[in-house]
């Protein structure tokens, strides 16, 4: 309901004009839907096919297990697993009408699945998508660089990729380096064992090195060679790896604009963002490349595509940069030159290797701060950044649901379960791994009272106590829920 108030007080989906090439404005509808189709079509089809995989073993299918046909408990489960509310894809079936139907859609689903099983072949309408670019918040609103094409597919389609990933997640497996889109492993904890790790090295004062890697457009410049490689490397069934080409092959897309949609135009290269079976594929293609490289946790820490790697000298994380250029670029990645970064933990406060990181012969900026997977890190180990970050972080989910949040019609009470639910989940993330000092609670305490306050229409003048207003809004005091995350994490780790 906030969201819907918010969007409407801005124009967000309508940018009515784009920059080409040479930063010039297009303001006539059809330069406007060639920009973008020119855009996404050199993307999508741009030269990451160029790396030439060779399989380092035979192929032998005889040794890769019995491949047997779609049950429906499987469709039944991936059923489940699918989320609702969904833009729907090019066939305008949401994934509400298979719920709707009950039993009976299991039946004609398992029985429309083993059709594609047995014959290798997907409906062709399913190789048609409706690419929309997501504004990334951040850089010029009118240059296509800084929007993600997120594809609308067929909810029939990703209900099938739900069920081979199911199978594939079962026959497969990656290093316990790779923390993203697995289960029982998340952000918490990638950022709970670097803080773990730079508070020993803090107090037994010795100095740690950091590089933060980021690959230039990850997902949409996956080599399909490179893919088809990993799933060999893995042990897939042959099987499996001919329905997961069928999914690429012969796929269009056209882009969705201000002006209307654009031309079809094909994709040849990169998974589908917005794919049910993507996020898993990318983890398998980036433990295999990078397998023999990866090292022990938590030396090497991956969350999908994002990348660290950390040593107890320059020379060795700069070493281990450059053999991670090696390895990613023969395979057709390319790692950024500018959004690669550089942090030095100097905990010795000796000043000893005070010099810098390259990269392919370019130096890596160095930075004082670095915000890892939402949660702000800085040189001296300390969480004061990361504290003043998740308080403005809060902010921005304050202001984005101001049109609720100061609505006199709105009860105080259900303004209190937003808050709970919305804003201070923001501003607590990764609040279970901080070494909290008491400043730190209080800074959090004072921006949780003056949203509550200005909830329920009061300021510190009005001499309302602060047990008032919690009781007017229903909503603990955040020190407790502080202590109830830590609490729950310890309770995790143990």
């Amino acid at each position: 309901m906030a969201k819907i108030r918010e969007r409407k007080t801005r124009d967000v989906n309508q940018v009515k004009c784009i920059k080409d090439e040479a930063n010039q404005l297009l303001v006539k509808s059809e330069e406007i839907k060639n920009r973008w189709k020119e855009y996404f079509n050199k993307l999508f089809n741009g030269g990451n096919e160029s790396a030439t995989i060779e399989l380092d073993e035979p192929f032998d299918d005889n040794n890769r297990g019995f491949v047997r046909r779609i049950q429906e408990y499987e469709v039944k489960e991936a059923l489940k697993r699918m989320k609702v509310g969904k833009a729907m894809g090019p066939d305008g079936i949401p994934i509400e009408v298979w719920r709707c139907l009950g039993d009976i859609a299991i039946v004609w689903l398992t029985k429309l699945f083993n059709t594609i099983f047995r014959a290798n072949r997907m409906p062709d309408e399913w190789r048609r998508s409706t690419l929309v670019p997501i504004f990334k918040n951040k850089g010029d609103v009118q240059s296509c660089t800084n929007y993600r094409g997120i594809k609308l597919m067929s909810h029939t389609m990703k209900l099938w990729e739900r069920v081979i990933e199911h199978r594939l997640r079962k026959m497969t497996s990656v290093t316990q380096n790779q923390f993203g889109f697995m289960p029982g492993r998340s952000t918490m904890e990638a950022i709970f064992l670097l803080r773990q790790l730079m508070e020993r090295f803090r107090e037994q004062k010795k100095d740690l090195h950091m590089v933060f890697i980021d690959l230039e457009k990850a997902y949409d410049k996956v080599p399909r060679s490179v893919m088809w490689w990993a799933l060999e490397k893995h042990k897939v069934a042959t099987k499996y790896i001919n329905l997961i080409k069928d999914m690429y092959t012969n796929v269009v897309t056209r882009v969705r604009t201000s002006d209307g949609d654009t031309d079809d135009f094909p994709i040849n290269i990169g998974l589908h963002q917005g794919s049910a079976l993507s996020p898993y594929l990318f983890a398998l293609v980036i433990d295999e490349v990078t397998r023999d490289i990866q090292g022990v946790l938590p030396w090497c820490m991956l969350f999908a595509d994002d990348v660290v790697l950390i040593e107890e000298s320059r020379s060795g994380v700069s070493q281990k940069l450059e053999l991670w250029r090696q390895t990613l670029e023969a395979k057709g990645f390319r790692l950024s030159r500018s959004k690669t970064e550089y942090m030095k933990c100097d905990f010795s406060a000796m000043g000893y290797e005070d010099g810098d990181v390259s990269l392919d012969g370019q130096v890596v900026p160095k930075k004082d701060t670095f915000r890892y997977l939402g949660s702000m890190l800085q040189k001296e180990g300390d969480i004061d950044e990361d504290v003043s970050h998740r308080i403005k972080a809060g902010w921005l989910k304050w202001r984005q649901a101001a049109g609720v949040l100061c609505d006199h019609r709105v009860p105080r009470k259900l303004k209190g379960k937003f808050y709970r639910t919305a804003i201070r989940p923001a501003m607590l993330y990764g609040a279970e791994c901080w070494p909290t000092k008491r400043r730190h609670v209080q800074q959090l305490s004072v921006a949780e009272m003056r949203m509550l306050r200005w909830i329920c229409g009061h300021t510190r003048r009005d001499r309302v106590r602060n047990d008032d207003i919690r009781e007017r809004v229903g909503v603990a005091p955040i020190e407790e829920k502080l202590m109830q995350h830590r609490l729950r994490w310890f309770g995790h780790i143990q």
